[in-house]
């Protein structure tokens, strides 16, 4: 089984460092691992991509992914129906935003199934740690969202990244967003 996280930010704001501290959480529960960015311009505030893959078999390709299974959307100015393309039937779109999952869909043309999971993560960002700098409450969203690694290993290895204070106010954004994430499954428009 194998399972495919396509990350969407900007520089800064912490999507390859989230991408990686997943991979290493799947790499500490026994799976295979791997998460590597795509970058175009590498300047701050400039849209980045980031991708993990998580497998139990040590076949772990290094190409972008195209057909996610999960799409992490830190940025909602990133929150096109672009962003989404690929997402498989049945997958989970995590976003930042104040919209509702429903909002979302509608923002996106979403025209499949999806668990769609909403936070504020610049909210909670601001209130832990000061700045705006999304990575870690997105990650207690997706781990809410999607179980895709155990909450405790993703703390263990935030408060390994980030020292001291530091990792303290960093877990308790991952704590934050895992408690406010707000999951809805929206199915796709019937037609007539």
């Amino acid at each position: 089984m194998r399972i495919d996280i396509r990350w969407h930010g900007r520089g800064g704001q912490g999507a390859v460092t989230a991408s990686e501290i997943v991979a290493a959480a799947a790499i500490l529960e026994g799976r295979y691992a791997l998460a590597f960015p795509e970058f175009g311009a590498e300047r701050r505030g400039a849209p980045v991509r980031a991708y993990t893959r998580i497998s139990d078999t040590p076949l772990v390709p290094r190409t972008p992914i195209t057909n996610p299974h999960i799409v992490v959307v830190l940025d909602p100015s990133l929150l096109t129906r672009e962003t989404i393309e690929g997402l498989r039937e049945g997958g989970a779109l995590i976003v930042n935003t104040r919209l509702s999952p429903g909002e979302v869909a509608k923002v996106v043309g979403l025209d499949r199934e999806a668990r769609v999971a909403v936070v504020d993560a610049v909210e909670i960002a601001m209130e832990t740690l000061g700045v705006p700098i999304v990575n870690t409450a997105i990650l207690g969203a997706l781990i809410r969202a999607t179980g895709i690694v155990g909450l405790e290993t993703t703390l263990k290895l935030v408060r390994e990244r980030f020292k001291g204070r530091l990792g303290e106010a960093n877990v308790e954004a991952v704590r934050r967003a895992y408690e406010s994430t707000h999951i809805e499954t929206i199915l796709p428009p019937q037609t007539a």
